[in-house]
């Protein structure tokens, strides 16, 4: 039947060319804004996942100038931490030309206060946008990365800098708790005489008598006289020439001396026959260094602020401890505390006992003994700067220049260290950008292939619709003039 009202081959050729026309309008879409998923309405789960990950890219990308800015900023760290290394090698220089007798002492002097002062420069000068990591013990955390968790939850993640203290400040002695167990004193009393060992002998005709003392010995035989037995046993100890030994004759004992700071003496006696030796009422013994210690408790944790003491001749000589130090630093700090007084009168030296504890030596040179040796701490303290003491060298006398010596091997040491560990985080921060850098790309890529049209699909769709819209609009116009022909009906 046909009809004028009705024309269902017109209605299929519209609904035909509109869907068309709408797949036209959507490949259009993609070639001109090149998404195949351009906003919500074409696919709410895949465009949602999309602008997800598109704010994580952004965020990675503000993560990518926080480490440039932290990487320039330990630029200038590291830089400065070696120059000042560089210069505190020059100043060592100085200080072992000023070892020698026959040098102008205060010319040397006045190099090394220059010296000095250009290290205050320098130290003072390494900052970039206002954050110096020379100065301070305050940790710098830069920003390193974004984690997002499962649930959908992000957190930051950083990369902590520890702050390398170059400056020569003295720091501040705390006034909380007690540290007094960190560190104990051999005695109160530092002598400034000999140490000394008693050799018994009993003689007897034509026997001998040996004394080993170190790795040297002497065997002396008796004669009839036990004076001259004595006498001869006393000459032939000093003949050995171990500096700072001697031997003297105190009644009817015979007496080894040392006068040695910090190394001790170990002495053996035999003979042979009816007659005995004895040295200290034995075959050996050890004369011990004049230098009294301080051993400090290698266990113990050393926090920043940790502030130590050392009183003697009636001073208090203080080192406060910074971030990550150890007991050997607090050991080498006391000593250059105790140099930088310049006492002629007193020697020190650190080492480090067989149970791998470190001590703190000091010797007396003075004209009497001192009693009030004594160790002390406290906590809450602000920490001496890495080169505490550096501006106390004093080279101009000779037992200054001794000291400044050990101090300024310290010194080094600490620079050494702070260029180290800016050179380490230095490495983990281009690590860290490296990565950043290939996760972005990956996380533009993944991107990509969500939402990104495939273009050279889009281009041979875009023409077969276009064919199909053509053919679409005849096959309307003829669906249209179906109508026209009941018109023949009527004639």
């Amino acid at each position: 039947m046909s009809s004028i009202l009705t024309n269902n081959g017109a209605m299929v050729a519209l609904q035909t060319l509109k869907s068309i026309n709408n797949d036209l309008s959507k490949t259009q879409s993609q070639i001109s804004t090149g998404k195949n998923i351009a906003s919500a309405k074409d696919n709410a789960s895949v465009w949602a996942i999309s602008k997800v990950m598109e704010s994580d890219v952004k965020g990675f990308q503000g993560i990518s100038d926080s480490l440039a800015l932290g990487q320039s900023t330990l630029a200038v760290a590291a830089g400065a931490a070696e120059s000042v290394t560089d210069l505190l090698t020059d100043i060592k220089g100085k200080i072992v030309a000023a070892q020698e007798s026959n040098v102008d002492r205060e010319k040397i002097q006045t190099d090394i206060e220059a010296l000095t002062s250009q290290i205050d420069s320098i130290v003072g000068a390494a900052q970039f946008n206002g954050l110096n990591l020379v100065k301070g013990t305050e940790d710098v955390d830069i920003l390193s990365s974004m984690d997002r968790a499962a649930n959908g939850n992000v957190s930051a993640s950083h990369i902590t800098i520890n702050r390398q203290d170059l400056s020569t400040t003295v720091g501040t002695y705390g006034s909380d708790g007690d540290l007094s167990d960190r560190g104990a004193e051999s005695s109160a009393t530092v002598i400034t005489g000999p140490r000394t060992a008693d050799i018994e002998v009993t003689y007897a005709a034509s026997e001998n008598y040996t004394v080993s003392i170190g790795d040297k010995s002497v065997t002396v035989d008796a004669v009839d006289d036990d004076d001259v037995t004595e006498s001869a046993l006393a000459a032939a100890i000093n003949n050995l020439g171990i500096e700072g030994v001697s031997a003297r004759i105190d009644g009817n004992t015979l007496k080894v001396e040392s006068m040695l700071d910090f190394d001790d003496v170990q002495i053996e006696v035999s003979h042979s026959g009816g007659g005995a030796i004895t040295v200290d009422g034995s075959s050996s013994a050890t004369v011990n260094q004049r230098a009294e210690t301080i051993t400090f408790n290698q266990a113990a944790k050393v926090n920043d602020g940790d502030s130590f003491r050392v009183t003697y001749g009636g001073n208090n000589y203080d080192y406060i401890a910074g971030k990550g130090e150890t007991m050997e630093d607090v050991a080498r700090g006391l000593k250059i505390a105790i140099d930088s007084a310049g006492l002629e009168s007193v020697s020190t030296k650190v080492t480090q006992n067989d149970t791998g504890e470190w001590e703190l030596n000091i010797a007396n040179h003075g004209s009497g003994d001192v009693t009030d040796l004594a160790f002390d701490g406290k906590e809450g303290g602000t920490a001496s700067g890495g080169l505490f003491g550096l501006k106390s060298l004093d080279v101009t006398t000779e037992f200054g220049a001794e000291n400044a010596l050990g101090t300024i091997e310290t010194l080094i040491n600490n620079s050494i260290d702070a260029a180290a560990e800016f050179g380490s985080a230095q490495g983990r921060i281009e690590t860290q950008t490296d990565f950043v850098s290939n996760l972005t790309d990956s996380l533009k890529s993944g991107i990509g292939a969500m939402v990104d049209a495939d273009m050279e699909e889009a281009s041979a769709r875009l023409q077969a619709l276009q064919v199909q819209q053509q053919l679409g609009v005849q096959s309307l116009s003829i669906a249209n003039q179906a109508p026209q022909t009941i018109l023949s009906l009527f004639r």
